[in-house]
């Protein structure tokens, strides 16, 4: 496991230098916005679209959703909790309670679990967050970045459900899936090139979303009970749900390690469209994603013990 994650660093670095060295006639946002945007609209979507057509569903997928859903649940309780003990700002509190509560699930969580268990987690990644983790961040989270942001926007969580592409390959996979339709050689040969894409373009965008100047020394104490919780105690509650529900051991080490993935990239969009404290958010997800380096290696020789 430290070997892949050392792996997927270098791929993080990329996109962190071409942040850094980007040509100056467009601007390094620009780049970043361009990646999530084609990973987003195009190969995600594709991606979906490929592996949920062929995927069997199962009383695992239930399972899979239950765990992620307790998951999302417990780590967003305790954080609200912890925030009882600590003197931060409402745009403050807004930003910890989704960097403690959502994982990088499918940005990072897709080709570390690829890497270290297979090809077939792709499933188990894309259930986990399409069905928890996507719709409650677009749901509960946004409801609570608008009740702790200083917006005074309209919201309406479905309409933004509703514009979500890869929930709307979801549901067209999902469709084709139970009606036993096959999938055509011309289109699996399209979707599976373009799914090729999304783990490198996925890590490139997410070392160009990393910010530097954001992990400052009093971030640390308000810091640390997102680290505990994103990267101990979630993980933990899918270990004790997941066996709980009965799941099978090697969809069991897939959903924990995807539980014990740091904060998640997107959150930023969310911060900044809401105006929460988004260099604070940053920082979680600038320290997180360097702890986990240890924690998931941590994590993943408990589980294969």
């Amino acid at each position: 496991m430290l070997m892949v994650m050392l792996q997927m660093a270098l791929l993080i670095a990329v996109g962190v230098l071409w942040q850094r060295f980007a040509p100056a006639h467009i601007a390094a946002i620009a780049h970043r916005r361009a990646l999530t945007d084609l990973v987003f609209y195009i190969l995600l979507p594709a991606l979906v679209l490929h592996v949920i057509w062929q995927a069997p569903f199962d009383a695992s997928s239930l399972k899979i959703s239950l765990t992620a859903l307790s998951t999302l649940a417990v780590s967003m309780l305790l954080m609200w909790l912890c925030l009882k003990c600590l003197n931060v700002s409402r745009p403050q509190q807004g930003a910890l309670l989704l960097a403690a509560t959502f994982p990088n699930a499918t940005y990072l969580g897709l080709p570390v679990t690829g890497q270290v268990l297979g090809d077939w987690t792709q499933v188990v990644v894309l259930k986990f967050d399409l069905l928890a983790c996507t719709p409650v961040l677009l749901t509960v989270g946004i409801l609570i970045a608008h009740r702790f942001g200083n917006t005074q926007d309209k919201i309406h969580p479905l309409q933004e459900l509703m514009r979500v592409p890869p929930l709307w390959a979801l549901a067209i996979a999902s469709v084709l899936n139970v009606t036993h339709t096959p999938q055509p050689e011309l289109l699996a040969h399209a979707l599976q090139t373009l799914s090729g894409g999304v783990v490198p373009l996925m890590l490139i965008a997410l070392g160009m979303s990393i910010r530097w100047d954001t992990l400052q020394t009093r971030f640390i104490p308000m810091l640390l009970p997102v680290c505990v919780i994103a990267l101990v105690i979630a993980p933990l509650v899918a270990l004790g749900v997941g066996s709980t529900l009965g799941l099978e051991s090697s969809t069991l080490t897939a959903v924990v390690l995807l539980a014990a993935m740091p904060t998640m990239i997107f959150g930023i969009v969310i911060c900044e469209r809401y105006q929460l404290d988004g260099a604070l958010y940053a920082a979680a997800v600038f320290l997180t994603s360097i702890l986990s380096i240890a924690t998931l290696t941590i994590w993943f020789h408990v589980l294969s013990g």
